[in-house]
């Protein structure tokens, strides 16, 4: 298993990049940041714009991103952009002043929760979100303990990285952690990954209380993007999350991933599993490139929590970044962005299953709305992950104007997560991109 930070990074000590202006840009970043700053690809790229699902270098050259999900509704999306520029220009401040704009997001958002899922927090990304998620479960439940999947991750802070394994071995869990397996639906039959999953919680309750450690929660991304992209059976979740609230503990999604309306049918992830949970954790997507994240929670939990220890957060739910907020939530809804994550993304995982078919180093090829993974193996038989022609395709999509990333313990899966707005036209041109890859070796 190697980091996370790892796969699809570039390697100062076997590089082949020969353009000077690149070799310049990244002796600098290493001045700078350290020669330890991920970077992506064997040959980095250079952006200077972007629009929609296209970034574009510095000579102009236009790249299909078929990996951003942190443009949720595109890059410079034109109502984002007026929304910022409008709420820059008049008011920008935290969150201790009446906000009647903060108070009307906050609202929007919240319509898109099933009750019990009622009051907001707001932060500024992804990792605050999990932080805070894990504050309050401590609080409410009186308890350490924490369960997450063997290659999850949820953040990068002291707390957060103790339950994100897929940092790597120099960042250990925590002591009160423990891991359960991905459910793998390429690995397993279906009918069983209820039933494995929910074993693997029980065996992991058990083995805290036998260290004395009360469970406090079970942290689930519901599309398992790090550990591979499991999204099957819709509903596998819930004999799992069953065990974890019969031991006291609570159950949080960390919806940065799955979350607004990217697995298509649903706005959330959890929903796909017809599960209600006890804590909702935001970020990335949220602002569309605006830093802004956000936890949801019942009134009980966040009472037990905020009566006592408090919360403030200096640029969590800032003007600036609440218009950006709202703006998303607008695009969503008015470009009926579900649906078309539900069209397109139901399109292009037909048409890479359609490529499988032909080609028997892809092993799988799975995922919900625009989230999919293609699982590359040496030999379809046994199943064994190959890495290096992974890498290799991530590469060679890249020279030829299409960007995706990698995923799983074993850097063997392509990772494809592209903007919302992802055409038809644009999934074609990733798939005969991939086709002619493999069909050539070309690079």
């Amino acid at each position: 298993m190697q980091s996370i930070l790892k796969i699809n990074a570039f390697d100062s000590n076997h590089s082949s990049v020969s353009d000077a202006s690149i070799l310049e840009l990244i002796k600098r970043r290493e001045r700078s940041f350290g020669a330890d700053a991920p970077l992506f690809y064997a040959n980095p790229l250079h952006v200077v714009r972007g629009q929609g699902v296209w970034l574009y270098d510095s000579d102009g050259r236009p790249f299909l991103d078929a990996y951003n999900n942190v443009p949720h509704v595109g890059h410079c999306n034109p109502d984002v952009v007026e929304a910022v520029a409008r709420q820059a220009a008049t008011l920008n401040t935290h969150t201790r002043y009446l906000s009647e704009q903060s108070y009307a997001y906050a609202e929007q958002l919240l319509e898109t929760f099933p009750a019990p899922l009622s009051k907001l927090s707001l932060t500024c990304t992804g990792t605050e979100s999990v932080d805070l998620a894990m504050r309050m479960a401590y609080k409410y439940t009186g308890g350490t303990g924490f369960i997450v999947t063997r290659f999850a991750y949820h953040g990068n802070s002291v707390a957060v990285s103790s339950i994100s394994p897929s940092v790597g071995l120099a960042v250990p869990v925590g002591r009160d952690v423990r891991l359960v397996a991905a459910p793998d639906s390429y690995r397993h039959p279906q009918p069983s990954i209820a039933g494995r999953l929910a074993e693997q919680v029980s065996a992991a309750i058990d083995d805290l209380e036998q260290h004395g450690v009360k469970l406090a929660a079970m942290i689930i991304d519901s599309i398992f993007s790090s550990d591979g992209v499991y999204t099957d059976p819709p509903g596998f979740l819930q004999s799992a999350a069953a065990r974890v609230r019969m031991a006291g503990g609570l159950v949080i999604a960390d919806e940065v991933q799955p979350g607004f309306g990217r697995t298509g049918t649903h706005m959330w992830g959890f929903q796909r599993h017809a599960l209600i949970p006890d804590i909702v954790v935001m970020g990335k997507p949220m602002g569309n490139g605006i830093p802004i994240g956000g936890v949801v929670t019942t009134p009980e939990i966040l009472k037990a929590f905020a009566g006592s220890a408090g919360y403030f957060n200096t640029f969590g739910g800032n003007g600036v970044s609440c218009a950006a907020g709202h703006a998303v939530l607008n695009v969503l809804r008015r470009d009926n962005l579900l649906q078309n994550a539900t069209d397109v993304g139901g399109y292009l995982k037909r048409q890479l299953q359609a490529v499988a078919g032909v080609h028997e180093c892809i092993g799988d090829v799975r995922g919900a709305g625009l989230y999919l993974s293609v699982e590359f193996v040496t030999q379809r038989d046994t199943r064994e992950p190959d890495a290096p022609k992974a890498a290799a395709v991530i590469n060679a999509l890249r020279n030829r104007g299409v960007l995706v990333g990698g995923t799983g313990a074993h850097a063997n899966m392509l990772k494809i997560r592209p903007p919302l707005v992802f055409s038809r036209e644009n999934a074609d041109l990733l798939v005969l991109a991939l086709d002619d890859i493999l069909r050539t070796g070309g690079e």
